[in-house]
């Protein structure tokens, strides 16, 4: 069956769940390597939560493909697929690994284009380990805090405000109530290992400046196992060192005369 990228449009959270088990059933470890993951729990963990969702669901959907395809894994085959799983199958099974991948990412907004041009020298042509580390550090990272925020003693009965999209420094307000003037504000991180290296832009290193106990660095760590989180509150004055990072970048171009 032939496909366009404007018969993509208006999948589902669950169909896109369903995708993502199907990709990774189908190109197994070729898959994991084109996405940027070192291992199936990573795909899980990052995918799941970026998706808004849970690891396990995709786990889950990945086994109910195995069956299908010749690897290692038996998967959920003492059952029948069940029938939404099977319609999903039909419709998709045939897509090769270029534009499978390619339907894998645009879940998340990152078509090969900007990968490509965010890339760094040392990342891959295929723009793959971008691709990965920046669900890691961002979307992943903060559905994680999403799903889990509430249930922290800290932020206990607070009113959660997105504000990844207007740039002012941090990606969450928390507040009593919606239009009261104090606020916390929340920057999330991801990690892929349980430790490493984070950065903050000059916008977020002077907002927690300025905010300073009401600015909470949350960390989401070990994303490659089991996530788990750090919260540093007035980050300046929390232990954690930050040393300024100048960088002169040198763009060539090649022109000629007609």
């Amino acid at each position: 069956m032939a496909h366009n990228h404007s018969s993509f449009a208006g999948l589902t959270i669950r169909q896109k769940l369903i995708l993502s088990g199907l990709y990774l059933s189908k190109f197994d470890s070729l898959g994991l390597k084109h996405l940027g993951f070192d291992n199936f729990v990573e795909a899980f963990n990052v995918i799941g939560y970026a998706l808004g969702s849970k690891p396990a669901s995709i786990k889950n959907y990945r086994d109910e493909f195995d069956p299908f395809f010749p690897n290692l894994r038996m998967g959920w085959h003492k059952r029948p697929t069940r029938e939404y799983c099977r319609d999903i199958y039909e419709q998709y099974k045939d897509l090769d690994l270029a534009e499978f991948t390619g339907l894998v990412r645009s879940f998340f907004g990152l078509d090969n284009n900007i990968l490509i041009d965010g890339a760094q020298t040392e990342e891959k042509c295929d723009g793959s380990s971008v691709f990965a580390q920046r669900l890691v550090t961002g979307l992943a990272a903060e559905r994680y805090f999403e799903s889990v925020y509430a249930s922290l003693p800290v932020f206990h009965g607070l009113l959660l405000e997105n504000t990844t999209r207007f740039g002012c420094g941090y990606d969450f307000r928390l507040r009593r109530e919606l239009h009261q003037k104090d606020f916390l504000a929340i920057e999330v991180k991801g990690l892929k290992e349980q430790s490493g290296s984070l950065s903050m832009t000059p916008k977020e290193y002077d907002a927690a400046s300025t905010l300073k106990e009401r600015f909470f660095l949350f960390v989401v760590r070990n994303f490659r196992e089991t996530p788990h989180h750090t919260i540093f509150q007035n980050p300046m004055s929390s232990g954690l060192h930050f040393r300024k990072n100048e960088t002169v970048i040198i763009q060539v171009s090649w022109s000629t005369t007609i």
